[in-house]
């Protein structure tokens, strides 16, 4: 989990996460990584729009998010 995590910090890449909060609830991210930390990572988080400090064990899964430019087709 730290390797893609570390990539997508280095490609400034956005990703979706899904994340164990404090209280258990199982919750959905958008987050942009600003730095890692040991098991945290610290990310600016689209859904709270703040930073936010993220337990790296808690992170059940990770997925990129793919910027599509839509195109005119002939």
């Amino acid at each position: 989990m730290k390797e893609h995590l570390q990539r997508a910090m280095q490609h400034n890449q956005i990703l979706d996460i899904v994340y164990i909060a404090k209280d258990q609830s199982i919750t959905k991210r958008r987050i942009k990584i600003i730095k890692m930390s040991g098991d945290h990572v610290q990310a600016y988080c689209f859904s709270r729009h703040a930073k936010r400090n993220f337990i790296i064990d808690n992170i059940l899964a990770v997925h990129p998010v793919n910027k599509k430019v839509r195109g005119l087709q002939a």
